[in-house]
């Protein structure tokens, strides 16, 4: 797939600014596409868009294709008279400056459950008729995901390896009688999505009307607690006896943790995926795209070998790397979907074969100006030394701000940064940096916003390794001055990125 020379911005819609302690998909998340039109860039990249189960994670789903009702605009559910004004006061004051998971679920799902029990009565005709439809054309994973979560409800929220064996086994007349004893809880999540992919769809098209595409990611795993491993065991390396994961992913030691990744999840059964012809994949895949235009592949080298943990293990360190079927899984998306949408994130542990997998499909890769100082002349990540099939970023969330990068910074990485800059004012270290990546040969620059208002440590949305304290940053809207955008706008035009620029 050819990718014109372009820029964008890397923010998740929980960092958003509003008045119910997260981020949502209300009139803020319109204000930010116009900034994205006003500063010409073309890409609005964000993290994946599931529920969130342990530590609030945005890798860690309780579904692949779900989206998350704590995204959901109370506001544009009040305007279809589902709410009413006085409801949206909250009964505490939430901070502005980062996420307040705890309280705002407890608060957002309370009044949500009150506007599915109106919808079945104030809804339109046309609305109820588009609600039907919607179920019908979601039931591949719809039905599944509700009654997932309305069993997780009713068991405490307790992971579903530990419910009642016949429920856990997916017995069928279990789940027969649960679907009746559940029905009312099935009926609200399956409302939820519907109100998400509603309210989603609205913003992709108003983005994309303003030639605005927005880059999403498909993490390669899924958590072992989702609606995907219960539904379909046999396609993950799971124990039959205590259905949890007898083979774990994550990565051996890196930069990142001198132990490695852990992360928990299950590994796939690629033999038996590869038998009903990677089925469960391409719907994924298809209902990623009803949210995004280009999909960036998190752990892509994942789909060339992964790093498999026996169970037991407490760290990643004890592993081994098993081959998977990446060449047969995406020549067929090729052969059933068309020209591919991706993005590989091949950062890490790279070889030979992953670079192949990576070209052969002509997936751009990734380069991390963060990473460029620590050698010499022969750093992958220095601008001069990367393909112009690239996205280059300043960093991405699992990285430090440039800013506390840089105080962190050894002495070498500076002087490095410093030689390589010329003028240099540590001040504005993160001008410097986004300028680097703006004027690189690389086809597309992102850069997060935290590196655009030049924010400290403090504003860090992951660091990797750490299970609590992430995910939580949030911008106000005072901070997208008109001198900002002034500066970005005139910075994206210079190196030729401006969306409105011709293209050679």
């Amino acid at each position: 797939m050819s990718f014109p020379r372009a820029s964008g911005i890397l923010l998740h819609p929980t960092s958003l600014p509003g008045r119910f302690g997260i981020g949502d998909l209300g009139q803020h998340a319109y204000d930010f596409v116009n900034f994205l039109e006003e500063t010409q860039q073309t890409l609005w990249q964000i993290l994946p868009l599931g529920p969130t189960g342990h530590g609030n994670s945005p890798y860690m789903s309780y579904s692949a294709m779900a989206g998350n009702p704590m995204l959901l605009s109370l506001e544009k559910v009040q305007a279809e008279g589902l709410l009413h004004v006085d409801e949206l006061t909250p009964t505490q004051v939430f901070p502005v400056d980062k996420v307040a998971y705890d309280e705002v679920s407890v608060f957002k799902l309370s009044l949500l459950r009150k506007a599915a029990e109106r919808f079945k009565g104030v809804a339109s005709d046309e609305t109820k008729a588009a609600f039907s439809q919607f179920r019908v054309d979601q039931a591949s994973w719809l039905e599944d995901y509700a009654l997932f979560m309305a069993l997780k409800d009713s068991n405490s929220g307790v992971p579903w390896s530990e419910w009642d064996d016949a429920v856990a086994g997916r017995n069928p007349e279990a789940l027969n009688r649960a679907r009746v004893d559940l029905a009312t809880d099935i009926f609200f999540h399956e409302y939820m999505q519907f109100e998400f992919y509603q309210q989603w769809g609205a913003i992709k098209q108003y983005a994309n009307e303003r030639g605005i595409q927005i880059v999403g990611d498909m993490p390669i795993y899924v958590a072992h607690d989702s609606a995907d491993v219960w539904a379909y065991p046999e396609k993950f390396m799971l124990d039959p006896q205590t259905r949890n994961p007898s083979q774990m992913a994550g990565v051996p030691p890196d930069y990142f943790s001198e132990t490695g990744q852990l992360w928990g999840n299950p590994t796939y059964n690629w033999e038996v995926i590869k038998a009903d012809g990677f089925n469960w994949w391409l719907q994924r895949i298809q209902s990623l795209l009803a949210f995004v235009d280009l999909i960036r592949i998190d752990h892509f080298r994942g789909f060339e070998a992964f790093w498999a943990v026996p169970a037991g293990q407490d760290t990643a360190m004890n592993g081994e790397w098993v081959k998977a079927p990446g060449v047969e899984f995406f020549q067929k998306v090729e052969a059933e979907l068309g020209q591919l949408p991706f993005l590989a994130e091949d950062l890490g542990l790279i070889d030979e074969a992953v670079e192949e997998l990576r070209d052969r499909f002509d997936f751009p890769g990734m380069k991390i100006l963060q990473f460029a100082f620590g050698s010499d002349h022969l750093n992958p990540y220095l601008p001069y030394n990367i393909d112009r099939n690239s996205l280059i970023y300043t960093g991405t969330h699992d990285n430090d701000t440039t800013v506390g990068w840089f105080e962190q910074a050894s002495d070498y990485e500076k002087q490095r940064l410093a030689s390589y800059i010329g003028a240099f004012d540590p001040i504005s270290v993160h001008w410097s940096m986004i300028r680097m990546a703006m004027r690189s040969i690389a086809n597309q620059a992102i850069v997060p916003l935290q590196d655009v208002f030049g924010l400290g440590s403090k504003a860090r949305m992951n660091t990797p390794g750490v299970g609590e304290g992430n995910w939580g940053w949030r911008y106000s809207a005072v901070m997208l001055t008109p001198a900002l955008k002034t500066r970005l706008k005139e910075m994206t035009e210079i190196y030729g990125r401006a969306r409105d620029q011709p293209k050679s």
